[in-house]
């Protein structure tokens, strides 16, 4: 029988295989037993098949007929930590930088020695560098020439001549140039959204001047693993080493690296050498270099430097935008029970940055959107940037991700360490909103990716760096702290810190730190929301029984089950009562699918707050009728409670009630739920009917938030009433530069001629370039003069975060003008930036459709006197110019000599 003939012949392999090995004499006990039950078990199957094992009996057609191909499989995807078979003690970089072949030649001095196991060969990162030499320097500092291998241009493998143990040293020197932009190099993720944007490591930022408007600077980025673009090294989260880097510069540059700069040189070429030195060990990806012209504005923390790098012009604010590091420092250093453990800290804003900022330690890179004026400040001072790099000196810095799966380690806490800088400056309600925008930024992504915190089956090391290792992270050691309380919370962390400093580790030892206070076993915790994906989706029903004095609460987990989704989450949750005696807490724990929880009152309550904390990370549908929303939206004591109010208010079929929570909340005392008050009252309608739009010119003029006053502005406008031409003309000149933008928008929609007017003059002084490329927008929208010199101009220029409106303003303007004007502005377009700004793109289109649609008629027509010979030479010089306008813009198309029309785009 076919189905024992396997079993049966693999028995007899393994009594054949014991036997080949030794005679029976030789055979172990142990082996000696194995043959035993391997036999005993052939003859009992015997007694059923005694074909078995009868050769004779074996059909060998049986096998010709069929496919005995083995089914082929393989262990799923599992990035893990990098094996360290090297531990780099020190680092000694001496480099310069050669601006017109954007080149570093550098000398590398790296001590280091085996992990564990003896080994004669060393192997380093060293991407895309030219090599010239490797040696052996001994400790009288002579040197001996070693082979070496270069593979790929990637990996440098050195071999040592002989064997070396553990506990031996070895200082090897490298003589080589990094060429950043010759590498091979794969290219970072640059989609939008992504963290970082480039891998090249070291750049070269206007190396030969011919950007007048822009400084010569150099920087690096080493994260994920770039720095060894720049220098050989072990390039993993898992390494660590002390450093010192040793700069040779021009002598009006400036310098700046991790550690203290503990001499400068000047040399008799002219130029100078500065070296800086970190006695304290970090990680490769957290080194750094930054050379330029800037200002540097000193400050303290007790009796540490903190300083601050901007461009000369930006000086005088730079105390506005980071002087709030030192309270940072100090509050973190308290809140931690551990002190900021560096040497130093400096940050620093560089142009052209591929990323927002770099955590690198002890010396921040910025992107320069941190680099603004007292104006920009209103709007957007991101304050919560500079909390957040400044928390990664716990977390990630001394205390290290062991691999990028375990990247919430680093990221999760830095973006939860915004939360914390704000609850301590600015109150739970600020710090609460930002948390919701966390959690909006994580579902938005969501909804086409679900993945677990950590993750080892990530295709690339930047896929880790998404809305789920920052902003659920955060949320995630938010519902952390409200589960332990906040005392355990913060002892957790520091035993974490404590414990694990200048070392690398992973989610586990984390939650060993929690277990260790608390007493608690939260492998339940750790497991449902760091290492499983999606979350809970909540359908709350509230009902009360007056004859039962009783109020029920039913809630049911909506969410599936996929992959490694729990289809059933834990969630300890508080729920206030509100009666007319007080507020009473009741604490429960949804642990099933549907569940029903039921409460004695005396009477109705006034209102039931559901997650009481608001720190549940999840969806929910929540249903209690519409007295019990507008007592949460008048009496909730956190913000959340008050725009889980508002947000229902068109949700309630009653259009008193609606207009009555609409009217609260735009009086209510935290800007976010006026501001959401006011969208509402825009998306359906309400904001320019007599009842609300007294309250809303109110708040345009005197709200002390600008983002409420321009959304007010906003609804205003859609008015286009002269009757309010007056507060627009005033807020042309608000010292918010959103406001002052909505104003002028708004008033050219009510008087086109005088906000033509005012941006004619006001584009002449401008410096911001947002600023500007708003007047564009109106001029091009609004102006019936000829604007396209400066369009031209500006699109030499660096465009800012609104450089959309420029090319809205531009499509408008060519939409008025004749054929020269739009293929001057189609040329304009094509050398705009459109590199990770969806909005330009989509703004960019839609210019290019628009011109399509307005010039295919008129090409269709011209076509056709064409064919038939009837074109005048204006006509035919015309044509020629519509052809080319549908030709850029991807519409209809004609081949030379042919009669029929190509395919619109």
């Amino acid at each position: 029988m076919r189905k024992l003939l396997v079993p049966a012949l693999a028995i007899v392999m393994v009594i054949a295989a014991c036997k080949s090995k030794k005679n029976a004499a030789q055979l172990s006990a142990d082996e000696q037993a194995r043959i035993a039950d391997s036999i005993a078990v052939a003859e009992s199957w015997m007694m059923y098949d005694t074909t078995a094992l009868d050769t004779t009996a074996y059909d060998d057609t049986y096998y010709d007929d069929y496919n005995w191909e083995p089914e082929v499989k393989s262990l799923p995807v599992y990035q893990a930590a990098k094996t360290r078979n090297i531990d780099i003690i020190h680092t000694k970089l001496e480099v310069r930088f050669d601006y017109e072949k954007q080149h570093m030649p550098g000398k590398a001095y790296i001590t280091l020695k085996p992990y564990f196991y003896t080994t004669d060969v060393i192997e380093l990162d060293a991407k895309g560098f030219e090599i010239f030499g490797v040696f052996m320097v001994d400790k009288k500092n002579n040197t001996t020439p070693l082979t070496y291998e270069y593979e790929n241009l990637e990996k440098l493998k050195i071999k040592l001549g002989k064997p070396y143990k553990a506990n031996e040293e070895i200082t090897l020197f490298i003589n080589y140039t990094a060429k950043p932009n010759e590498l091979p190099s794969e290219g970072a993720d640059i989609s939008i959204g992504a963290a970082i944007t480039e891998d090249k490591g070291l750049y070269f930022i206007n190396p030969t001047g011919e950007d007048g408007d822009k400084p010569r600077q150099v920087w690096t980025q080493g994260e994920t693993e770039s720095s060894s673009c720049w220098f050989p090294t072990f390039d993993s989260p898992n390494e660590r080493f002390t450093q010192e880097i040793i700069m040779t510069v021009d002598t009006q540059d400036v310098t700046l690296s991790n550690g203290k700069l503990i001499s400068s040189k000047v040399n008799r070429d002219g130029t100078r050498t500065d070296h800086w030195k970190q006695n304290l060990p970090h990680a490769p990806y957290l080194a750094m270099m930054a050379v330029g012209e800037f200002a540097v504005i000193k400050d303290k923390w007790r009796n540490m430097e903190v300083n601050y790098y901007v461009e000369k012009e930006y000086a005088k604010y730079a105390r506005m935008i980071f002087g709030n590091t030192p309270e940072m420092i100090e509050f973190y250093s308290k809140k931690l029970g551990v002190d900021y453990p560096w040497e130093k800290y400096s940050q620093i804003v560089v142009r052209d940055f591929v990323a927002g900022a770099m955590e690198n330690t002890g010396a921040v890179i910025y992107f320069d959107r941190l680099q603004h004026d007292d104006r920009q400040h209103i709007d957007e001072p991101l304050e919560e940037i500079i909390a957040h790099e400044l928390f990664h000196h716990w977390f990630g810095d001394l205390v290290t991700t062991e691999s990028w799966a375990n990247l919430p380690l680093n990221e999760s806490f830095a973006t939860y360490g915004e939360y914390l800088w704000n609850e301590h400056a600015y109150g739970r309600e600020e710090a609460d909103y930002k948390l919701n925008e966390d959690l909006e930024q994580y579902m938005n992504e969501a909804r086409d990716k679900k993945v677990d915190l950590v993750r080892f089956d990530y295709e690339k090391q930047d896929d880790m760096f998404d809305a789920h290792s920052y902003q659920k992270g955060g949320r995630v050691l938010h519902m952390l702290r409200k589960h332990v309380g906040d005392d355990a919370f913060f002892k957790a962390l520091n035993i974490y810190l404590t414990q694990n400093k200048y070392k690398a580790v992973e989610m586990h030892q984390l939650r060993l730190a929690f277990e260790e206070v608390t007493g608690e076993d939260l492998n339940w915790f750790f497991n449902q929301w760091f290492y499983s994906s999606g979350h809970p989706e909540l359908e709350i029903n509230h009902e009360y029984n007056e004859e039962a004095g009783m109020y029920t609460i039913k809630v049911n987990q909506t969410q599936y089950g996929e992959g490694t989704v729990p289809p059933v989450y834990r969630l300890p949750v508080k729920i206030d009562i509100y009666e007319a005696t007080g507020k009473r807490t009741e604490e429960i724990i949804i642990d099933e699918s549907s569940e029903t929880f039921e409460f004695f009152v005396t009477a109705k309550p006034r209102w039931v707050n559901f997650d009481a904390d608001k720190m549940l990370l999840c969806t929910k549908n929540e249903y209690k009728d519409a007295d019990q929303w507008m007592a949460q939206l008048q009496d909730g004591p956190l913000f959340m409670d008050r725009l889980e109010a508002v947000k229902k208010a068109n949700e309630l079929g009653d259009e008193m009630m609606t207009n009555a929570m609409y009217r609260t909340a735009i009086g209510d005392k935290f800007w976010p739920i006026r501001l959401e008050a006011l969208q509402g009252l825009k998306d359906n309608g309400l904001g320019t009917e007599q009842s609300f739009i007294g309250k809303v010119a109110m708040l345009a003029e005197k709200d002390k938030k600008s983002s409420v006053r321009a959304k007010a502005l906003d609804i205003l406008a859609g008015t286009e009433d002269k009757a309010y031409a007056p507060i627009f003309k005033k807020l042309l000149n608000d010292s918010s530069y959103v406001v002052a933008g909505e104003a002028l928008v708004g008033y050219a929609r009510i008087d086109s001629a005088d906000a033509v007017n005012f941006a004619e003059k006001a584009y002449t002084t401008e410096k911001s370039t947002d600023m500007k490329s708003l007047y564009l927008y109106v001029l091009g929208k609004y102006g019936a003069k000829d604007y396209m010199n400066l369009f031209e101009n500006a699109g030499k220029e660096k465009q800012g975060q609104y450089a959309y409106l420029y090319a809205s303003g531009l499509g408008a303007h060519m939409m008025n003008g004749d054929e020269d004007r739009v293929l001057k502005g189609l040329e304009l377009l094509e050398n705009v930036d459109k590199s990770g700004d969806w909005v330009m793109v989509f703004v960019i289109y839609g210019v290019q459709n628009d011109i399509s649609e307005k010039y295919n008629p008129i090409f269709e027509a011209l076509s056709q006197k064409k064919n038939l010979g009837t074109l005048t030479p204006e006509e035919s010089a015309r044509f020629e110019k519509v052809h080319a306008i549908i030709d850029r813009t991807g519409g209809f198309g004609e081949e030379e000599g042919d009669d029929h029309h190509g395919h619109q785009h």
